[in-house]
């Protein structure tokens, strides 16, 4: 009702939709005023993320931060559309928002719910049939459940005489006299060292249950499991070392130093086998084995009993692997960090050496892509045939182009150089 000769004579009317209309602006204050508080807390952490990414080097948190920002963004949005379409229900729907929703495996098991009609007799007296049906698949997780498992060793006698008693031995366990079961302990390492929980987190989700552990009970459970399972890593390394081709790499780790109350830089050194892509009957693996360092030294160490081929991405410390007397470890460089280098180059600026040098490599890796999966001598074959003439080609270009280039914008010695990358064709 907009014009006047609309509105009811009767005073109580107009009363009620006096009233209708003061509740209605009311609700409408009110989700405005709940829409501001939104706006000022995405604001904030919008501003928290900003200052966490771009803000000044004191200011600045470690990058796993960023995504716990980006999960209270989400979060908040998400709460505010979903409020928004309990309050204000849209007339039509609309097209879902593009969002990764995942998808449920074919594994999982699935527990079957049918919702049937209350009654399904149709008004003519005939029983309706089953012409079709709708389908939907949620995901359901059931909580991890905590149980205690009870082992009992009866003892038996005879009553005839006394030939003494009769009891199963006790089965051998992880900890022996403790609580947990040998899956306890898993849970707890995996928890750890896969999903990031500390053993102070979990000691809580245990206490949620009733069973207080202090923090050193479960390291002393992890402790134990460690030394357990050295004897599974040392089969692990000595069987990657068997084989004749291995890659290896270092990343850095932080360590606790509690002499200066902060951490310092230690290095994992990955040492891997992969020979899937090219149809290789060794299982892959991967050992990881823990060094205060990066030199060259540590590398040595590890590959102690190794001889063959072992990729790399050019760092100098494994040049260290070729001073060995017995001359049984061959580098065989990474033509990504090769490439890269070009490939920065000409992402930088227009530069045509740096352009021309990415065509020739990507000849090169056209007959990888052809020859994967091949027998062995079949890629020999092809890269001694295909491959070899356009690495000399290669190294020649190398040479003359780098002959044009200034000293100045020359690349720094001590970084990888395709041409101290080129691989030995010769093996397969």
């Amino acid at each position: 009702m907009t014009n006047a000769a609309d509105l009811p004579d009767d005073i109580d009317a107009l009363k009620a939709m006096i009233l209708a209309s003061r509740s209605e602006l009311e609700d409408q204050n009110g989700i405005i005023e709940r829409k501001e508080d939104r706006i000022q807390y995405l604001e904030k952490l919008v501003a928290d993320f900003k200052r966490a990414l771009f803000g000044a080097r004191s200011e600045k948190v470690n990058p796993e931060q960023y995504e716990l920002a980006l999960e209270d963004i989400e979060t908040a949005m998400a709460a505010i559309h979903a409020e928004d379409e309990a309050i204000d229900p849209p007339k039509s729907r609309s097209a879902p928002r593009k969002s990764n929703r995942g998808h449920l495996p074919k594994h999982l098991p699935r527990v079957e719910q049918i919702i049937e009609p209350d009654d399904i007799q149709c008004s003519c007296g005939a029983q309706r049939q089953i012409i079709g049906e709708d389908t939907s698949e949620r995901l359901d997780i059931i909580p991890a459940q905590f149980r205690v498992i009870v082992t009992r060793r009866p003892k038996y006698a005879c009553r005839s005489c006394e030939a003494g008693i009769v009891q199963a031995p006790a089965k051998p366990r992880l900890i022996e006299g403790g609580m947990p079961t040998e899956a306890t302990v898993a849970s707890v390492i995996v928890s750890k060292y896969a999903d990031h929980l500390p053993l102070y987190r979990q000691a809580q989700i245990y206490s949620r249950q009733g069973v207080d552990l202090d923090r050193s009970t479960l390291a002393s459970w992890v402790g134990k499991a460690a030394y357990e399972l050295r004897p599974v890593y040392d089969c692990l390394l000595k069987n990657l070392k068997q084989s004749s081709k291995l890659f290896m790499d270092e990343t850095t780790a932080p360590v606790l130093d509690p002499g200066r109350g902060k951490t310092k830089t230690g290095y994992f050194w990955a040492l891997a086998r992969d020979d899937r892509p090219w149809a290789g009957e060794a299982p892959p693996g991967v050992a990881f084995t823990y060094a205060p360092g990066r030199g060259g030294k540590y590398a040595d160490d590890i590959l102690q009993g190794f001889s063959g081929i072992l990729q790399v991405d050019g760092y100098a410390g494994y040049n260290r692997l070729l001073k060995r007397t017995s001359q049984d470890v061959q580098l065989a460089y990474c033509w990504a960090h090769a490439r890269r280098k070009l490939h920065d180059v000409a992402k930088a600026s227009a530069a045509p050496i740096a352009q021309e040098g990415l065509k020739l490599i990507a000849s090169v890796y056209r007959i990888e892509a052809d020859i994967k999966g091949q027998p062995a001598d079949a890629r020999l074959a092809a890269r001694i045939e295909r491959t070899k003439p356009k690495l000399e080609a290669f190294e020649s270009w190398l040479a003359q182009s780098r002959a044009q280039v200034s000293a100045k914008s020359r690349p720094n010695p001590r970084r990888v150089r395709p041409s101290n990358t080129l691989p030995n064709t010769g093996r397969a």
